[in-house]
């Protein structure tokens, strides 16, 4: 009897823990990950002040900076799906972006928007 009453509970237990994060696929949140982004915000910067107070944050200087972000624009540009994505979006939004200025301008300067749009990154 003792057996299944314990069972009872773990999978009672087990079923809210999974149901609570079934849309992830996995347990449902706790702690800190469980906290709205506002709550999670104050408590880390109250741990940046902290620290900053205590004399041992890090602070970036511009070198490091710069490093930092070209090994992050190298990790992106490997992906080729991703870059192939961003390129596209970008033709689209110049693309549309002639087409309104060349309604707005009349149709006789439907061409020429068109090819200045294509080149304009060129000049």
């Amino acid at each position: 009897m003792a057996t299944s009453k314990q069972g009872g509970k773990s999978a009672g237990g087990n079923a809210q823990k999974s149901g609570g994060g079934s849309s992830t696929g996995g347990p449902a949140k706790r702690g800190f990950a469980a906290m709205d982004e506002n709550q999670q915000r104050e408590i880390a910067s109250k741990g940046g002040q902290a620290a900053h107070q205590k004399g041992t944050a890090h602070e970036f200087d511009s070198e490091e900076a710069r490093r930092a972000g070209q090994k992050g624009g190298e990790a992106v540009s490997r992906n080729r799906e991703h870059m192939a994505d961003i390129g596209r979006k970008g033709g689209e939004s110049r693309q549309s972006a002639s087409r309104a200025a060349a309604a707005a301008g009349g149709a006789g300067n439907a061409s020429g928007g068109d090819k200045g749009g294509r080149q304009g990154g060129k000049e």
